[in-house]
Protein backbone atom coordinates (compact mmCIF):
# COMPACT_ATOMS: atom_id res chain seq x y z
CA UNK A 1 0.00 0.00 0.00
CA UNK A 2 1.25 3.41 -0.58
CA UNK A 3 0.96 4.34 2.78
CA UNK A 4 3.76 2.07 3.81
CA UNK A 5 5.74 3.16 1.67
CA UNK A 6 8.49 5.12 3.58
CA UNK A 7 9.65 8.55 1.79
CA UNK A 8 12.74 10.15 1.22
CA UNK A 9 14.22 12.94 3.30
CA UNK A 10 14.47 14.36 -0.04
CA UNK A 11 11.53 14.30 -1.33
CA UNK A 12 9.96 15.51 2.15
CA UNK A 13 12.47 18.50 1.56
CA UNK A 14 10.84 19.18 -2.12
CA UNK A 15 7.18 18.21 -0.81
CA UNK A 16 7.54 20.44 2.29
CA UNK A 17 9.70 23.53 0.11
CA UNK A 18 6.98 23.66 -2.44
CA UNK A 19 4.14 23.48 -0.34
CA UNK A 20 5.07 26.73 1.57
CA UNK A 21 6.47 28.60 -1.76
CA UNK A 22 2.80 27.75 -3.48
CA UNK A 23 0.65 29.27 0.29
CA UNK A 24 3.04 32.54 -0.35
CA UNK A 25 2.05 33.45 -3.58
CA UNK A 26 -1.50 32.28 -2.64
CA UNK A 27 -1.05 34.68 0.18
CA UNK A 28 0.17 37.65 -2.12
CA UNK A 29 -2.36 37.31 -4.30
CA UNK A 30 0.00 35.51 -7.01
CA UNK A 31 -2.33 33.54 -9.97
CA UNK A 32 -1.05 32.13 -13.37
CA UNK A 33 -4.32 33.02 -14.96
CA UNK A 34 -7.48 34.76 -14.29
CA UNK A 35 -11.30 34.01 -15.78
CA UNK A 36 -11.44 30.37 -14.61
CA UNK A 37 -14.46 28.52 -14.10
CA UNK A 38 -13.55 28.13 -10.44
CA UNK A 39 -12.29 31.63 -9.63
CA UNK A 40 -12.62 31.29 -5.36
CA UNK A 41 -8.73 31.93 -4.47
CA UNK A 42 -9.17 28.87 -1.95
CA UNK A 43 -9.90 26.14 -5.01
CA UNK A 44 -6.20 26.73 -6.25
CA UNK A 45 -4.84 25.29 -3.28
CA UNK A 46 -6.16 22.00 -3.78
CA UNK A 47 -4.35 21.20 -7.07
CA UNK A 48 -1.39 22.62 -5.59
CA UNK A 49 -1.17 20.56 -1.97
CA UNK A 50 -2.20 17.14 -3.80
CA UNK A 51 0.86 18.30 -6.04
CA UNK A 52 2.86 18.85 -3.33
CA UNK A 53 1.72 15.41 -1.62
CA UNK A 54 2.41 13.51 -4.65
CA UNK A 55 6.22 14.70 -4.71
CA UNK A 56 6.59 12.20 -1.32
CA UNK A 57 6.27 8.98 -4.27
CA UNK A 58 7.99 10.85 -6.46
CA UNK A 59 10.58 8.47 -5.76
CA UNK A 60 9.15 5.58 -4.27
CA UNK A 61 5.95 5.27 -6.72
CA UNK A 62 6.99 7.41 -9.72
CA UNK A 63 4.41 6.08 -11.95
CA UNK A 64 1.62 6.87 -9.85
CA UNK A 65 2.87 10.46 -8.82
CA UNK A 66 2.53 11.00 -12.78
CA UNK A 67 -0.94 9.99 -12.90
CA UNK A 68 -2.34 11.97 -10.53
CA UNK A 69 -0.03 14.82 -11.11
CA UNK A 70 -1.06 15.01 -14.28
CA UNK A 71 -4.67 15.45 -13.28
CA UNK A 72 -3.89 17.70 -10.67
CA UNK A 73 -2.11 20.10 -13.51
CA UNK A 74 -5.39 19.69 -15.49
CA UNK A 75 -7.30 20.50 -12.92
CA UNK A 76 -5.19 23.65 -11.95
CA UNK A 77 -6.39 25.17 -15.27
CA UNK A 78 -9.51 25.51 -14.04
CA UNK A 79 -8.68 27.78 -11.07
CA UNK A 80 -6.50 30.53 -10.97
CA UNK A 81 -3.55 28.30 -11.01
CA UNK A 82 -0.71 28.24 -8.81
CA UNK A 83 3.06 28.62 -10.60
CA UNK A 84 4.87 26.18 -7.81
CA UNK A 85 2.07 23.39 -9.31
CA UNK A 86 3.28 23.30 -12.51
CA UNK A 87 7.12 23.11 -11.08
CA UNK A 88 6.23 20.66 -9.07
CA UNK A 89 4.75 18.82 -11.64
CA UNK A 90 7.95 19.09 -13.90
CA UNK A 91 9.89 17.67 -11.04
CA UNK A 92 7.65 14.67 -10.98
CA UNK A 93 7.85 14.28 -14.56
CA UNK A 94 11.60 14.27 -14.32
CA UNK A 95 11.31 11.88 -11.57
CA UNK A 96 9.31 9.43 -13.55
CA UNK A 97 11.94 9.19 -16.55
CA UNK A 98 14.49 9.27 -14.10
CA UNK A 99 13.26 6.45 -10.97
CA UNK A 100 11.20 4.66 -13.27
CA UNK A 101 11.03 1.50 -15.18
CA UNK A 102 12.92 1.22 -18.51
CA UNK A 103 9.73 0.96 -20.15
CA UNK A 104 8.53 4.00 -18.37
CA UNK A 105 11.81 5.55 -19.29
CA UNK A 106 11.62 5.06 -23.45
CA UNK A 107 7.93 5.83 -23.39
CA UNK A 108 7.39 8.65 -21.38
CA UNK A 109 9.49 11.20 -23.94
CA UNK A 110 8.14 9.83 -27.28
CA UNK A 111 4.53 10.45 -25.25
CA UNK A 112 5.52 14.04 -23.90
CA UNK A 113 7.04 15.00 -27.36
CA UNK A 114 3.43 14.00 -29.11
CA UNK A 115 1.51 15.91 -26.56
CA UNK A 116 3.77 18.84 -27.18
CA UNK A 117 3.36 19.04 -31.23
CA UNK A 118 -0.33 18.31 -30.87
CA UNK A 119 -0.69 21.06 -28.53
CA UNK A 120 1.06 23.50 -30.56
CA UNK A 121 -0.46 22.43 -33.74
CA UNK A 122 -3.98 22.16 -32.43
CA UNK A 123 -4.05 25.25 -30.11
CA UNK A 124 -2.78 27.18 -33.34
CA UNK A 125 -5.76 26.14 -35.42
CA UNK A 126 -8.18 26.79 -32.68
CA UNK A 127 -7.10 30.57 -32.04
CA UNK A 128 -5.46 31.48 -35.71
CA UNK A 129 -2.77 33.56 -33.95
CA UNK A 130 0.68 33.33 -33.90
CA UNK A 131 0.82 33.81 -30.21
CA UNK A 132 -1.04 30.22 -29.85
CA UNK A 133 2.69 28.64 -30.46
CA UNK A 134 3.14 30.01 -27.04
CA UNK A 135 0.77 27.52 -25.78
CA UNK A 136 2.89 24.66 -27.52
CA UNK A 137 6.27 26.28 -26.50
CA UNK A 138 5.19 26.38 -22.72
CA UNK A 139 3.83 22.84 -23.03
CA UNK A 140 7.31 21.62 -24.14
CA UNK A 141 8.78 23.42 -21.26
CA UNK A 142 6.81 21.70 -18.48
CA UNK A 143 6.61 18.53 -20.08
CA UNK A 144 9.23 17.13 -22.70
CA UNK A 145 12.08 18.99 -21.38
CA UNK A 146 11.87 17.47 -17.88
CA UNK A 147 11.39 14.10 -19.37
CA UNK A 148 14.82 14.29 -21.72
CA UNK A 149 16.43 15.92 -18.89
CA UNK A 150 15.49 12.51 -17.04
CA UNK A 151 16.56 10.50 -19.91
CA UNK A 152 20.05 12.50 -19.51
CA UNK A 153 20.87 11.55 -16.41
CA UNK A 154 19.62 8.08 -16.08
CA UNK A 155 21.83 7.10 -19.26
CA UNK A 156 25.03 8.52 -17.28
CA UNK A 157 23.80 7.12 -14.01
CA UNK A 158 23.62 3.55 -15.99
CA UNK A 159 27.12 4.57 -17.94
CA UNK A 160 28.87 5.47 -14.16
CA UNK A 161 27.26 2.31 -12.93
CA UNK A 162 28.74 -0.18 -15.80
CA UNK A 163 32.13 1.70 -15.32
CA UNK A 164 32.03 1.50 -11.62
CA UNK A 165 31.08 -2.58 -12.17
CA UNK A 166 33.66 -2.98 -14.79
CA UNK A 167 36.18 -1.63 -12.55
CA UNK A 168 35.38 -4.06 -9.96
CA UNK A 169 35.30 -6.67 -11.48
CA UNK A 170 38.97 -6.02 -13.24
CA UNK A 171 39.92 -5.32 -9.59
CA UNK A 172 39.16 -8.86 -9.34
CA UNK A 173 40.36 -10.54 -12.21
CA UNK A 174 43.83 -8.35 -11.29
CA UNK A 175 44.04 -9.64 -7.90
CA UNK A 176 42.92 -13.55 -8.94
CA UNK A 177 45.50 -12.89 -11.16
CA UNK A 178 47.87 -11.88 -8.51
CA UNK A 179 47.25 -14.60 -6.13
CA UNK A 180 47.37 -17.41 -8.86
CA UNK A 181 51.01 -15.99 -10.00
CA UNK A 182 52.23 -16.24 -5.99
CA UNK A 183 50.77 -19.58 -5.36
CA UNK A 184 52.44 -20.51 -9.25
CA UNK A 185 55.64 -18.68 -8.08
CA UNK A 186 55.62 -20.23 -4.62
CA UNK A 187 55.18 -23.75 -5.87
CA UNK A 188 58.16 -23.02 -8.49
CA UNK A 189 60.34 -22.05 -5.76
CA UNK A 190 59.16 -25.14 -3.73
CA UNK A 191 60.18 -27.46 -6.54
CA UNK A 192 63.68 -25.89 -6.51
CA UNK A 193 64.17 -26.06 -3.16
CA UNK A 194 63.42 -29.32 -3.05
CA UNK A 195 65.49 -30.29 -6.17
CA UNK A 196 68.59 -28.52 -4.76
CA UNK A 197 68.90 -29.62 -1.36
CA UNK A 198 66.90 -32.73 -1.07
CA UNK A 199 69.32 -34.76 -3.04
CA UNK A 200 72.54 -33.57 -0.09
CA UNK A 201 70.32 -33.92 2.81
CA UNK A 202 69.95 -37.72 1.51
CA UNK A 203 73.41 -38.05 1.50
CA UNK A 204 73.77 -36.77 4.79
CA UNK A 205 71.20 -38.55 6.27
CA UNK A 206 72.27 -41.84 5.11
CA UNK A 207 76.11 -41.31 5.68
CA UNK A 208 75.53 -40.35 9.19
CA UNK A 209 73.20 -43.60 9.66
CA UNK A 210 75.66 -45.39 8.57
CA UNK A 211 78.54 -43.52 10.76
CA UNK A 212 76.35 -43.84 13.98
CA UNK A 213 75.25 -48.12 13.22
CA UNK A 214 78.95 -48.99 12.06
CA UNK A 215 81.63 -49.22 14.45
CA UNK A 216 84.55 -48.52 11.88
CA UNK A 217 86.86 -45.81 12.15
CA UNK A 218 87.64 -45.99 8.61
CA UNK A 219 83.71 -45.78 7.89
CA UNK A 220 83.17 -43.43 10.20
CA UNK A 221 85.79 -41.07 8.54
CA UNK A 222 84.65 -41.72 5.23
CA UNK A 223 80.75 -40.95 5.69
CA UNK A 224 81.91 -37.81 7.34
CA UNK A 225 83.73 -36.58 4.71
CA UNK A 226 80.93 -36.92 2.53
CA UNK A 227 78.62 -35.53 4.80
CA UNK A 228 80.70 -32.39 4.55
CA UNK A 229 80.90 -32.50 0.78
CA UNK A 230 77.16 -32.39 0.47
CA UNK A 231 76.98 -29.98 3.03
CA UNK A 232 78.84 -27.37 1.48
CA UNK A 233 77.32 -28.07 -2.19
CA UNK A 234 73.97 -27.68 -0.34
CA UNK A 235 75.00 -24.56 1.58
CA UNK A 236 76.13 -22.98 -2.34
CA UNK A 237 72.73 -24.38 -3.31
CA UNK A 238 71.14 -22.17 -1.05
CA UNK A 239 73.01 -19.39 -1.34
CA UNK A 240 71.89 -19.63 -5.60
CA UNK A 241 68.58 -19.88 -4.42
CA UNK A 242 68.59 -17.02 -1.86
CA UNK A 243 70.29 -14.80 -4.12
CA UNK A 244 67.38 -15.76 -6.85
CA UNK A 245 64.87 -14.61 -4.39
CA UNK A 246 66.54 -11.18 -3.57
CA UNK A 247 65.66 -8.41 -6.03
CA UNK A 248 69.43 -7.36 -6.37
CA UNK A 249 72.33 -9.88 -5.16
CA UNK A 250 75.93 -8.30 -4.04
CA UNK A 251 76.45 -7.95 -7.65
CA UNK A 252 74.41 -7.29 -10.77
CA UNK A 253 75.32 -10.65 -12.27
CA UNK A 254 72.32 -13.24 -12.94
CA UNK A 255 73.12 -16.71 -11.18
CA UNK A 256 73.96 -19.02 -13.72
CA UNK A 257 71.10 -22.15 -14.07
CA UNK A 258 72.39 -25.97 -13.96
CA UNK A 259 72.56 -26.94 -17.50
CA UNK A 260 72.98 -30.74 -19.19
CA UNK A 261 76.61 -30.14 -19.04
CA UNK A 262 76.51 -30.36 -15.38
CA UNK A 263 75.22 -33.74 -15.58
CA UNK A 264 78.78 -35.85 -15.12
CA UNK A 265 79.36 -33.54 -12.07
CA UNK A 266 76.11 -34.01 -10.90
CA UNK A 267 76.26 -38.43 -11.69
CA UNK A 268 80.01 -38.20 -10.26
CA UNK A 269 78.68 -36.79 -6.51
CA UNK A 270 75.64 -39.84 -6.78
CA UNK A 271 78.50 -42.22 -7.39
CA UNK A 272 80.27 -40.92 -4.17
CA UNK A 273 77.26 -40.67 -2.39
CA UNK A 274 75.83 -44.39 -3.07
CA UNK A 275 78.75 -46.25 -3.06
CA UNK A 276 77.92 -47.59 0.45
CA UNK A 277 74.68 -48.81 -0.66
CA UNK A 278 76.15 -50.80 -3.70
CA UNK A 279 74.92 -48.22 -5.99
CA UNK A 280 76.87 -47.45 -9.88
CA UNK A 281 75.76 -44.97 -11.44
CA UNK A 282 75.95 -44.03 -15.23
CA UNK A 283 75.20 -41.32 -18.19
CA UNK A 284 74.39 -42.05 -21.63
CA UNK A 285 74.06 -39.51 -24.77
CA UNK A 286 74.69 -36.40 -23.13
CA UNK A 287 77.00 -35.57 -25.71
CA UNK A 288 74.28 -35.11 -28.57
CA UNK A 289 72.04 -33.20 -25.68
CA UNK A 290 74.42 -30.72 -24.90
CA UNK A 291 75.34 -30.07 -28.64
CA UNK A 292 72.00 -29.55 -29.45
CA UNK A 293 71.52 -26.35 -27.83
CA UNK A 294 68.51 -26.73 -26.13
CA UNK A 295 66.20 -23.83 -24.24
CA UNK A 296 67.06 -22.94 -21.12
CA UNK A 297 63.87 -23.73 -19.25
CA UNK A 298 64.24 -27.23 -21.03
CA UNK A 299 67.87 -28.11 -19.78
CA UNK A 300 66.97 -26.77 -16.58
CA UNK A 301 63.86 -29.18 -16.23
CA UNK A 302 65.99 -32.00 -17.49
CA UNK A 303 68.85 -31.46 -15.09
CA UNK A 304 66.19 -31.18 -12.18
CA UNK A 305 64.10 -34.19 -13.06
CA UNK A 306 67.47 -36.05 -13.39
CA UNK A 307 68.80 -35.17 -9.80
CA UNK A 308 65.20 -36.21 -8.57
CA UNK A 309 65.75 -39.12 -9.82
CA UNK A 310 69.02 -39.86 -8.85
CA UNK A 311 68.25 -38.76 -4.96
CA UNK A 312 65.49 -41.32 -5.43
CA UNK A 313 67.54 -43.85 -5.95
CA UNK A 314 70.29 -42.94 -3.36
CA UNK A 315 67.07 -43.06 -0.92
CA UNK A 316 65.37 -46.02 -2.36
CA UNK A 317 66.94 -47.73 -4.75
CA UNK A 318 68.59 -51.41 -4.06
CA UNK A 319 71.97 -52.25 -4.79
CA UNK A 320 72.64 -52.28 -8.64
CA UNK A 321 73.26 -50.07 -11.55
CA UNK A 322 71.47 -46.31 -11.97
CA UNK A 323 71.53 -45.57 -15.83
CA UNK A 324 70.78 -42.06 -16.97
CA UNK A 325 69.95 -42.09 -20.53
CA UNK A 326 69.38 -38.77 -22.49
CA UNK A 327 68.23 -38.35 -26.73
CA UNK A 328 67.04 -35.63 -28.58
CA UNK A 329 64.92 -36.63 -31.81
CA UNK A 330 62.22 -35.37 -33.37
CA UNK A 331 62.10 -31.99 -31.36
CA UNK A 332 61.41 -33.74 -28.14
CA UNK A 333 64.16 -34.64 -25.54
CA UNK A 334 64.12 -37.88 -23.63
CA UNK A 335 64.93 -38.05 -20.01
CA UNK A 336 65.13 -41.90 -18.69
CA UNK A 337 66.40 -43.02 -15.00
CA UNK A 338 65.82 -47.04 -14.30
CA UNK A 339 67.64 -47.96 -11.09
CA UNK A 340 67.12 -51.47 -9.39
CA UNK A 341 63.36 -51.81 -7.28
CA UNK A 342 63.87 -53.76 -4.24
CA UNK A 343 64.46 -53.76 -0.44
CA UNK A 344 68.66 -53.07 0.37
CA UNK A 345 70.48 -53.50 3.26
CA UNK A 346 72.15 -50.91 5.00
CA UNK A 347 70.74 -47.17 6.27
CA UNK A 348 67.84 -45.31 4.16
CA UNK A 349 66.16 -41.95 3.99
CA UNK A 350 62.73 -41.72 4.16
CA UNK A 351 60.74 -40.27 1.18
CA UNK A 352 57.93 -37.55 1.26
CA UNK A 353 56.36 -38.28 -2.21
CA UNK A 354 57.39 -34.56 -3.39
CA UNK A 355 59.77 -35.19 -5.48
CA UNK A 356 57.72 -37.15 -8.24
CA UNK A 357 54.96 -34.30 -7.68
CA UNK A 358 57.60 -31.71 -8.61
CA UNK A 359 58.72 -33.93 -11.70
CA UNK A 360 54.94 -34.01 -12.82
CA UNK A 361 54.77 -30.72 -12.59
CA UNK A 362 57.99 -29.05 -14.36
CA UNK A 363 56.94 -31.18 -17.20
CA UNK A 364 53.29 -30.53 -17.28
CA UNK A 365 54.61 -26.80 -17.53
CA UNK A 366 56.46 -27.65 -20.75
CA UNK A 367 53.46 -29.49 -22.04
CA UNK A 368 55.60 -33.06 -21.98
CA UNK A 369 54.63 -36.41 -20.63
CA UNK A 370 56.18 -38.17 -17.31
CA UNK A 371 55.56 -41.30 -16.40
CA UNK A 372 56.92 -43.28 -13.24
CA UNK A 373 57.09 -46.50 -11.62
CA UNK A 374 58.09 -50.00 -11.08
CA UNK A 375 57.99 -52.67 -14.21
CA UNK A 376 60.13 -55.79 -15.15
CA UNK A 377 62.79 -55.31 -16.92
CA UNK A 378 66.87 -55.24 -17.68
CA UNK A 379 68.38 -53.72 -14.90
CA UNK A 380 71.49 -53.17 -17.14
CA UNK A 381 74.17 -55.71 -15.55
CA UNK A 382 73.59 -57.87 -18.81
CA UNK A 383 73.08 -61.06 -16.87
CA UNK A 384 68.97 -60.89 -18.57
CA UNK A 385 67.86 -61.96 -15.15
CA UNK A 386 64.66 -60.09 -15.35
CA UNK A 387 65.06 -58.05 -12.12
CA UNK A 388 62.38 -55.58 -11.64
CA UNK A 389 63.09 -51.77 -11.86
CA UNK A 390 61.76 -48.66 -10.91
CA UNK A 391 62.16 -46.74 -14.24
CA UNK A 392 61.07 -42.48 -14.64
CA UNK A 393 60.77 -41.37 -18.20
CA UNK A 394 59.62 -37.91 -19.39
CA UNK A 395 59.51 -36.37 -22.73
CA UNK A 396 59.87 -32.53 -23.13
CA UNK A 397 59.00 -30.79 -26.08
CA UNK A 398 62.00 -28.56 -27.32
CA UNK A 399 60.35 -26.59 -30.15
CA UNK A 400 58.62 -23.11 -29.43
CA UNK A 401 54.95 -24.14 -30.80
CA UNK A 402 55.00 -27.29 -28.28
CA UNK A 403 56.74 -25.37 -25.21
CA UNK A 404 54.34 -23.65 -23.05
CA UNK A 405 56.66 -20.70 -21.31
Amino acid sequence: MLTAIRPHRDDVTLAVSGLLGGLLLWLLGLHTQAGRPFAAPWVSLVPMTVMAAMELLRRSAPQTALIVGTVMLVADQFTRGNLVTILMFSDIMYAAVLYGTPAAARRIPVTTLLITVASTIGFLAWFRRPEALLIGVVTGLVSFMPAITGVVVRNHRVAAEAARLAARQTARLAEMDRTQAVVAERARMARELHDMVANHLSAVAIHSTAALSIDDPDTSRNALKVIRENSVEGLSEMRRLIGLLRERGEDDAPAAAPTLASLDALVGQTNVNGASSGLVCTLEGTEETVAAALPTPVELAAYRIVQESLTNALKHAAPGPVVVRLAHADGELTIEVTSVFGSRPGPTAPGSGAGLVGMRERVALLGGMFDAGAESGDDGDGDGDGTKIWRVRAQLPVTEGTMRE
